[in-house]
């Protein structure tokens, strides 16, 4: 018979987060490093493919631990459909390490499921209404910021945002370079302006004289 296994799932939004404090986590339990499987991808769905390789792993008596129920997914129905799958179908167990309630290996008997099934459902319940809060708070924000006319994102360059400085320079060196005394190259550098920025200022400035 196969030995059971120990395996840890750490999951991120996007490539840019840090996984340091999850692979802590899995550290602590002396998980080996080949058991952790890590994706920086959404928690919308279970679309991921190193969370699907370890479930392809998974056997009757392994362990799987994640260190809080939002690093496992945020859609209530998809969170508990993946759980049943894995207890039950696979028969392996699942531990959340911040939440000791949610450890399958403690609740075998008919009531102990019952309450970790309980707290299971709540606690997915409230990520996911929490993730729709947030995302309806932006929409709200971004709504309010349209309506008042603000630019959302980057600035608009033009010639009324130029600084102090860049407005001198322009009109200091705008002659020289109209007579080829500078080049366009050395006065973008003047200004601090790229290329399509520059172009759009000059013609502005000229439509201004």
């Amino acid at each position: 018979m196969t030995e059971a296994k120990t395996f840890g799932y750490v999951r991120v939004s996007t490539k840019d987060q840090n996984t340091d404090r999850q692979i802590v986590e899995m550290d602590k339990l002396n998980i080996n490093e080949r058991d952790i499987f890590i994706d920086k991808a959404s928690g919308k769905d279970f679309d991921r493919p190193q969370y699907q390789a370890l479930k392809a792993q998974l056997r009757k008596g392994d362990l799987v631990y994640i260190v809080s129920l939002d690093r496992l997914g945020r859609n209530s129905d998809a969170i508990k459909k993946e759980w049943e799958e894995i207890t039950k179908k696979k028969g392996a167990d699942i531990v959340v390490i911040d939440m000791p309630l949610l450890d399958t290996r403690k609740y075998k008997d008919t009531m102990g499921t019952f309450v970790s099934e309980l707290v299971l459902q709540v606690l997915t319940f409230m990520a996911q209404s929490e993730r729709e809060k947030t995302l309806a708070r932006q929409a709200e924000g971004i709504a309010v910021a349209k309506a008042k006319g603000k630019h959302l994102g980057r600035p608009q360059l033009n010639l009324n945002t130029l600084t102090k400085q860049q407005r001198a320079d322009l009109e200091a060196n705008y002659t020289a370079w109209k007579a080829k005394e500078i080049t366009g190259v050395r006065f973008m550098e003047i200004l601090g302006l790229k290329k399509n920025s520059f172009y759009k200022i000059i013609s502005e400035f000229e439509e201004s004289k």
